[in-house]
């Protein structure tokens, strides 16, 4: 309860600020009605599903989340997910993957997992992002055109179909489609319109025309579904078998990893719009919490919405009140209105959907990328596109992260140097005013950078193999930000290798947690007493002295 806790502490939920976050919440609620039948009929599901799942997560998000002005509910990122979900697995599948979900994301922010979400590359969230659109863009050309079922997964096979059934499109159908596109383009561009939602708008001008001339051969939420019940959803409890669980581990996981990146992102956008900051882990926990308890009530999963966090912000919400009264409203919406439902044509949801396709796809943003971004970060953001719309969202982001991986060791191995340091070098870097004279037999290596084990090769070939053999070797750790085992079983074979051949090995100026990594690892042991020092200068002085002395 950490947004109504810290909403309390700021004094945003005294009566001054009641009226705002009422009218906000109320808005969002008519905006969210729209969308969450939308998404949910595009997911596979039925309309009220959709309407149960954002007054369930709206609800348990903005009391327990990590955000005051969050709101949660179904979105279009999970579209193609949950579709495929539901074609393999059923409805009651999806609600098992769901819980399941839940459970993964709350415990991700139990264990701090928040902030390593955020770190996500940016090539991999605009690839599947803008993938997703494209799909959902394709999946609604059906509803939009009156076009027959294709009942094909692919998606190459879906689109081959949907070309070629282009001549049989419904008149009718087309024609309030594109009706309720225009509405939801255009109205906004009316004077003193902004606050009353397009979607909704466009929605209720398709079921008022359709209501009124019954138009034959239109698709309606009545035809299609039977309607909307009247009523909230009872508590329900999928069956549960150790099979179905094994089976759904792998949706399951992409529910959690797809609705924190959401999530997260809807987050970091509210706190852009508002100058706050919001607590990432505690939000994961609000999410699981909220995809605890959708599923037992007849909804699917849900997420942190963009859209509409960013019109209760636009509107004046500034505490979870507005969020709560988002939910409350579309409960109102429920209990007294669903009757007129059923005559909502699908073609209105579908002209809904192609602009939150076009939305989500960001393609002013995908051709600047592509445009301007490091060839390998195009190459990743092509793949993961790719990927999404021909393959599955689950392998394109796996792909996708994986090659960013890659791509970042490959740089993080080429930011590393082992360089030999000369007396003039040493000088200017230690700023002393007495020059730095290096005894005869006596080497300076620095290492520059992490010490993993993608830069093992580098060490070793500047190390290992010496033009001369010294009779000391000075190994300066000063640069190196951390080292992992692989650095140090080298670091330890290297010292191994060159006492073979006579060598004294001195180490100096590590960073605590390196110093004691190293320390751990037992390779002052390997070195001998005496043979690690803090600073350059008792280094050299103990160099001085060993020659001395030989």
């Amino acid at each position: 309860m950490i947004a109504l806790w810290e909403a309390k502490q700021a004094g945003l939920l005294s009566k001054k600020n009641w009226l705002s976050n009422l009218i906000a919440g109320l808005i969002v609620g008519i905006v969210a009605l729209p969308l969450a039948m939308a998404f949910a009929i595009a997911s596979g599901a039925k309309p009220e599903q959709g309407i149960y799942t954002a007054i369930v997560a709206g609800f348990f998000v903005s009391v327990f989340g990590g955000s005051r002005f969050q709101i949660a509910g179904p979105t279009g990122a999970f579209i193609v997910l949950l579709s495929g979900i539901i074609t393999t697995h059923g409805i009651d599948g999806l609600q098992i993957a769901t819980f399941m979900a839940g459970i993964i994301l709350l415990g991700m922010g139990l264990a701090k997992f928040g902030g390593v979400i955020k770190f996500i590359p940016a090539p991999v969230i605009v690839g599947f992002t803008a993938g997703i659109g494209v799909i959902i863009w394709v999946g609604q050309w059906r509803d939009f055109f009156g076009l027959p079922k294709t009942g094909v997964v692919h998606f190459h096979e879906k689109i081959g179909l949907l070309v070629q059934a282009f001549p049989d499109f419904h008149p009718l159908t087309t024609a309030l489609a594109c009706l309720s596109l225009a509405i939801v383009l255009l109205f906004p561009r009316i004077p003193y319109a902004k606050r009353v939602p397009s979607p909704l708008v466009a929605m209720a001008t398709a079921t008022i025309l359709q209501s009124y001339f019954q138009f034959e051969g239109v698709a309606t939420i009545g035809s299609a579904f039977g309607g909307i019940p009247q009523g909230l959803p009872s508590l329900t409890f999928p069956e549960v078998t150790l099979d179905r669980v094994f089976g759904l581990i792998g949706p399951a996981f992409t529910i959690a990893m797809l609705g924190a990146i959401e999530s997260l992102l809807s987050a970091v956008v509210a706190d852009g719009m508002t100058g706050t900051r919001h607590d990432s882990n505690q939000e994961l926990v609000g999410q699981g919490i909220a995809n605890l308890f959708t599923p037992l009530l007849g909804g699917i999963a849900a997420t942190g919405a963009i859209a509409r966090t960013a019109t209760n912000i636009r509107n004046g919400g500034t505490s979870p009140l507005a969020g709560i009264v988002h939910s409350a409203t579309l409960i109102i919406i429920l209990l007294f209105l669903a009757p007129l439902a059923g005559n909502i044509p699908l073609a209105a949801m579908s002209a809904i959907l192609f602009v939150v396709a076009y939305n989500m796809s960001e393609i002013h943003h995908l051709i600047h990328m592509i445009r301007s971004a490091p060839r390998a970060d195009v190459v990743i953001l092509l793949i993961t596109f790719s990927l999404t719309i021909f393959a599955d969202l689950v392998v394109a982001v796996n792909v996708g992260v994986l090659l960013a991986i890659l791509h970042f060791l490959r740089k993080m191995t080429s930011s590393i140097e082992v360089l030999q340091q000369n007396e003039k070098q040493l000088t200017r870097e230690t700023g002393s005013d007495t020059p730095v004279v290096l005894p005869p037999g006596v080497l300076v290596y620095s290492i520059e950078g992490p010490f993993f084990f993608g830069a093992v090769e580098n060490f070793e070939r500047a190390l290992a193999h010496t033009h001369t053999d010294p009779s000391i070797l000075i190994i300066r750790l000063h640069h190196v930000p951390f080292i992992d085992v692989t650095g140090i079983e080298t670091l330890s074979e290297v010292i191994r290798n060159l006492k073979k051949r006579g060598i004294q090995i001195l180490i100096c100026e590590a960073n605590p947690q390196v110093r004691k990594n190293i320390h751990k690892a037992g390779i002052f042991l390997e070195i001998g007493r005496g043979m690690y020092w803090k600073n350059f200068s008792s280094a050299l002085k103990r160099a001085d002295k060993l020659l001395e002395s030989s």
